[in-house]
């Protein structure tokens, strides 16, 4: 039965983002019961540190599980039908909202904002878990083993997300921060742009915008 679970790629995928998500959240344990008996300046910095482990760890699954996904499909690794890892997401799915519903009251009785974002990874836990099911659901009823790889690859895709926002809490700056601000760049961008087109057909400026320089009336 192991060997069965071992040999899918999106079972193994899942069971690593789950032990790397339990140790995020062994960090915020330890974060909420030292929050008052050290500096916040120390409890910082432990805590930034833990996060880039984390976030490295998500970076180096998600290539595990790229290549390992990717290897099967191209060599023709067929995974054996495993019911085990079917029960295992099926329970994964009802367990993990009701988990998430109940971090995210804790977190704002306690008015704690990193529980109430680790509320929200909870809940993408059990997003992926549906996506566990159709990979081993389809290769268990219908013989479709290339789901498994499927699902790996979407597995994947939230490794690497996670990773980036771990690594986006550890440093509270850089590819975070750069995505908002080129937003907001682009935002006002747009709206300066608006208003010159607006200002140069002769339409009234808009209240509280940037006035631009005067034109000379133009000679007849």
């Amino acid at each position: 039965m192991s060997v069965k679970i071992a040999n899918s790629i999106a079972l193994i995928g899942f069971g690593l983002d789950s032990i790397v998500e339990s140790l995020s959240g062994l960090v915020l344990i330890w974060r909420l019961r030292k929050h008052g008996k050290i500096s916040s300046d120390e409890e910082e910095r432990i805590e930034r540190k833990a996060m880039k482990l984390v976030a490295m760890t998500f970076f180096i699954l998600g290539f595990y599980v790229l290549y390992q996904s990717l290897r099967k499909m191209i060599v023709k690794d067929i995974p054996d039908p495993s019911l085990p890892g079917i029960i295992i997401a099926m329970v994964s799915i009802i367990v993990m909202p009701l988990l998430s519903h109940q971090k995210k009251e804790t977190g704002k009785k306690i008015k704690s904002q990193a529980l109430i974002a680790d509320a929200k990874e909870t809940f993408a836990c059990a997003l992926l878990s549906i996506a566990l099911l159709l990979g081993l659901g389809l290769n268990y009823a219908f013989g479709f083993w290339q789901a498994d790889s499927l699902a790996g690859l979407f597995i994947v895709i939230f490794l690497f997300r996670e990773g980036r926002e771990s690594f986006c809490r550890a440093t509270k700056q850089g590819i975070c921060e750069g995505h908002e601000e080129v937003s907001r760049l682009l935002h006002h961008r747009s709206i300066d742009v608006q208003l010159q087109f607006t200002e140069s057909e002769g339409f009234p400026a808009i209240p509280g915008s940037p006035n631009p320089d005067d034109e000379a009336p133009g000679g007849g």
